[in-house]
């Protein structure tokens, strides 16, 4: 089966990306190689969903057919490819069990990912390329290779694919997502432009939780801290009276044998 029929829609985000739409084909696209393979087309999606979870009129899938391209005779003859990752944008929402160009008014996607294997690499890196560069017209390619970390873009720039350059991190720039795609922990990811990592939900909610227990622990330290400077204003206080009525003591014992010295400077 493919990725669309093996994985739990609702594990992935909304229904509407996954579920089959009975005016559709169901997608064609072989098995994936491995289950680090599916692993990472997984967390692309979940990510991204995640990113773009108030955002309407997008589309995003993986491993499902695009037919590009319509031809007599039986259905299989129509003309389809898979790519591992793609986005479309500006797009009604709708279910999908594949993409028929012709039936979503000629839309190719914006960008796509391929997930590379020692078994396709050439073709992703060459067929794939040419045909996402003169026939969809993709605006954005990239490949990662899960078990290499060979990782590179493209962005198509006169009608020819111009390869992206890396930043200081080794990160890449997309235009069409407004964000990097980096590796970490040996997993493509995307970044925002402040360069914090675009989490799953799982990591998300981690997240949330570990700053909720940050500003607690931050308040906790604060009131410590409020608590300290008020005892210490309040031992001040004490030894300050203490030294006042030591003071006061020993001017008592000054009178009780000199006499009171103010009375004595007024008689002379």
């Amino acid at each position: 089966m493919t990725l669309a029929k093996d994985v739990d829609p609702s594990t992935i985000g909304p229904s509407w990306v996954t579920i089959p739409d009975a005016e559709h084909w169901w997608s064609d696209e072989p098995q994936l190689e491995t289950h680090l393979h599916m692993q990472q087309i997984v967390l692309l999606l979940t990510s991204l969903q995640w990113w773009w979870r108030e955002r309407s009129r997008i589309f995003i899938s993986g491993n499902i057919s695009i037919y590009y391209e319509k031809q007599q005779g039986r259905r299989g003859s129509h003309r389809a490819r898979g790519p591992d990752f793609f986005v479309v944008k500006d797009v009604p929402e709708r279910e999908r069990k594949s993409w028929m160009v012709w039936k979503e008014n000629n839309r190719f996607p914006d960008l796509i990912i391929e997930i590379l294997s020692n078994s396709t690499a050439n073709v992703d890196k060459v067929d794939k390329k040419r045909l996402y560069q003169d026939t969809f017209k993709t605006p954005e390619y990239f490949w990662f290779h899960p078990w290499t970390l060979e990782f590179a873009g493209f962005r198509l720039i006169g009608g020819r694919y111009e390869r992206l350059n890396s930043n200081d991190r080794g990160w890449l720039w997309s235009e069409e997502l407004q964000l990097f795609l980096g590796i970490d922990n040996r997993k493509l990811r995307f970044f925002t432009p402040a360069g914090d990592r675009v989490p799953i939900p799982a990591e998300a909610a981690t997240d949330e939780e570990e700053r909720r227990q940050l500003a607690e622990a931050q308040a906790a330290l604060e009131k410590q801290q409020r608590q300290f400077v008020e005892q210490q204003a309040a031992q001040e206080r004490q030894q300050a009276q203490q030294r006042l009525v030591e003071l006061e003591t020993q001017l008592a014992r000054y009178r009780q044998r000199f006499g009171d010295l103010s009375n004595g400077e007024n008689e002379v």
